[in-house]
């Protein structure tokens, strides 16, 4: 088994405290961060916001536990207190059940990380792999994402 697959193990089965709390830290400095990197710090959360909805979508579904964790995004975008099933149907509206309806942002993430510092890629990478583990499950699909973003 590769160091890769253990750490996708262990954010899989990490307890919900430490998920949180490594979740809320790598993502303040992403946030942070990019916000040196952008023109703006809204860019840089509408980039965040961006980056986070692309991994909640890897695998094409929704899961009650990704909707949780991007419920915050949801509001903002919906302008409404989204409930599981408005995120559901913005899911599919948004095509993000298909990997070609987000394909560009994910490029662009991709991208973007080619110009990042490499602590800040690693950061990104960690970011996007708790919230691909936040349903218990990093799948194939995800994990192969997850390696074109370190390579």
């Amino acid at each position: 088994m590769s160091d890769f697959d253990v750490l996708c193990r262990v954010l899989e089965e990490m307890d919900p405290d430490t998920y949180n709390d490594l979740l809320v830290r790598k993502s303040a400095r992403v946030v942070r961060d990019l916000s040196g990197f952008t023109r703006d710090g809204a860019d840089a959360v509408t980039l965040f916001a961006d980056f986070i909805l692309c991994a909640v979508a890897l695998d094409g579904r929704l899961a009650e536990e990704e909707y949780v964790l991007a419920k915050p995004i949801l509001d903002t975008i919906l302008e409404s207190d989204a409930s599981y099933e408005d995120a559901l149907e913005f899911f599919d509206g948004a095509g993000l059940g298909d990997p070609e309806g987000y394909k560009d942002t994910m490029d662009a993430v991709a991208d973007l990380l080619g110009e990042v510092s490499p602590d800040l890629k690693d950061d990104i990478v960690m970011v996007c792999m708790l919230v691909c583990a936040v349903d218990g499950s990093i799948s194939e699909r995800e994990r192969a994402w997850i390696r074109q973003l370190i390579e």
